[in-house]
């Protein structure tokens, strides 16, 4: 289960961070890659897709590719985000609404084709967008996402809680494969499936890896230490933490766990 998560915040990070996403965002990439490839092996041919929580368009620009006579839309909760996509996509034919995805502004039945890359992660719960996304798909649509699952940066984490020794933890936590599962479940799609997959980067050191995450809006994933005198000295202990760990050869690891799913819409 994921902890409680400030919307407000999240929304105003990414509409920030929305001009450096794409320079700092490496995983994310690789992750728009592989969802291609597990769409493309469905051998769909949608009229109309969205994208939920389209960011700086980079789906989009490979689905118009992909289907270049579809009606294609894109919806972020991020105003920012939804500026970026509209310029980076100014000579495709692409629909950008600045959107939540716990209530998109579509009529039910709008769309053969929904998906979604690294966004879901940040819903406190799955079942309201999960529920919105049925809602909005035509009978036989397909739903295909992926977001980041639970062993997410599970080295900053454990690195994190090992220094507070049973103290608060005010670290953000995520989902896992079969709580995925269980909200496709809940909602009514059919053939429900999830899979998970690990990706890393390497960073130079922790400080290196907290600037990564705050440069593309993701600052809220990173520990929080408490406030006042200790939290300088906190924040240190864990970084020396997290380098005798998990460091190698001069440098730190950071693991992603991505969650791919899939669910239809019963006809």
């Amino acid at each position: 289960m994921v902890s409680n998560i400030d919307r407000q915040k999240v929304r105003d990070s990414f509409h920030r961070q929305a001009t450096d996403y794409d320079g700092y965002a490496v995983v994310q990439g690789r992750v728009v890659e592989r969802l291609m490839s597990l769409l493309q092996a469905e051998g769909v041919r949608p009229a109309r897709l969205l994208d939920v929580g389209a960011g700086t368009g980079r789906l989009l620009a490979k689905l118009r590719d992909c289907y270049p006579t579809a009606f294609a839309v894109g919806a972020d909760l991020a105003f920012g985000m939804c500026q970026t996509a509209s310029a980076n996509l100014a000579a495709d034919r692409v629909h950008l609404v600045n959107a939540d995805a716990e209530r998109l502004p579509f009529v039910d039945g709008s769309f053969d084709l929904v998906l979604s890359t690294s966004t879901f992660q940040w819903l406190t719960t799955l079942d309201h967008a999960f529920a919105e996304v049925q809602r909005v798909l035509a009978p036989g649509g397909l739903f295909c996402f992926a977001l980041f699952g639970e062993k997410t940066l599970f080295e900053l984490r454990s690195s994190y809680k090992m220094v507070l020794q049973g103290g608060a933890d005010r670290s953000h936590s995520f989902f896992s494969a079969s709580e995925v599962s269980s909200a496709l479940q809940r909602v009514g799609f059919s053939e429900p499936g999830a899979i998970s997959e690990m990706e890393v980067e390497w960073h130079s050191d922790v400080p290196e890896l907290l600037r990564s995450l705050k440069r593309i809006g993701a600052g809220s994933a990173a520990p929080v230490a408490a406030q006042g005198l200790s939290q300088r000295r906190v924040m240190l202990e864990m970084m020396e933490e997290y380098r005798k760990s998990y460091g190698k050869d001069g440098a730190i690891p950071a693991s992603y766990e991505v969650v791919y799913g899939i669910g239809r819409k019963a006809r």
